[in-house]
């Protein structure tokens, strides 16, 4: 069963990634991009993980956006993928890119430190 939620959510994915570039028409969406998806046990539930470039209010309102399009974004979706039930979507935001950025701005101090001593 858990092939089949990993290959749901890749597919799940990459069609959200195209409805959010080219269907939704709103441009409080910014640099939106799917990160990733992930299933309930029972398929009818994907929270999904929206990467988001700019400052915080920018990042607030596309989340905001996307929930308040996601009727027209599971509608899309349910057109173009062949599941007996689109699951439910929760947009949520993705902060990896940040957490990886400060990771490396602290190695970066660090290395620094110890090449400076």
């Amino acid at each position: 069963m858990r092939k089949r939620t990993e290959k749901v959510g890749d597919l799940l994915r990459s069609e959200l990634a195209r409805i959010i570039r080219h269907e939704v028409r709103d441009p409080r969406v910014g640099l939106a991009t799917v990160a990733r998806v992930e299933l309930s046990g029972d398929l009818s539930y994907a929270e999904v993980r929206i990467s988001v470039l700019g400052d915080d209010e920018t990042r607030t309102a596309s989340i905001a956006t996307l929930c308040r399009a996601k009727g027209f974004i599971r509608t899309c979706l349910a057109r173009s993928v062949r599941l007996r039930t689109v699951p439910e979507l929760r947009f949520t935001l993705d902060r990896g890119a940040e957490h990886s950025q400060r990771i490396s701005d602290i190695l970066e101090n660090l290395y620094g430190d110890v090449e400076g001593s």
